[in-house]
């Protein structure tokens, strides 16, 4: 199959696709820009970029209303706990563990999934 631009030199197809990189760049900060001032959260440190690609994945996964914010280290000691730092966000995904007990919800935390207490968790 024949690629929309193959019929182009080179130079000017690498002009085309920098050109679509940079649109699509400049989408996805004027998205994270518009997201930023939607849920402005007190006293949230900043997230890094790589931090910041997970909530976006977390969001879509799940939704803005199921995401939570570590509000202290969280070591995990049983099976399934996860180990989480203060200020990772996660999604929540079950208030309450296989036995239903409601002080250990299952979250995402964009890839790993396990139980962390709800007292360390508040919404983001």
């Amino acid at each position: 199959p024949q690629l929309p631009h193959g019929h182009m030199p080179l130079p000017s197809f690498w002009k085309v696709v920098e050109d679509t990189l940079q649109q699509s760049g400049a989408q996805l900060r004027a998205f994270c820009q518009a997201f930023d001032t939607v849920t402005p959260s007190p006293g949230t440190q900043p997230l890094t970029p790589a931090e910041e690609r997970k909530v976006l994945s977390l969001v879509s996964k799940h939704g803005p209303d199921k995401l939570y914010q570590v509000t202290s280290n969280i070591s995990g000691s049983r099976d399934l706990d996860l180990t989480l730092l203060r200020g990772q966000i996660v999604a929540l995904l079950q208030s309450a563990d296989t036995k239903g007990n409601t002080s250990r919800w299952l979250v995402d935390a964009g890839g790993p999934r396990g139980f962390v207490p709800a007292a360390k968790l508040r919404p983001y």
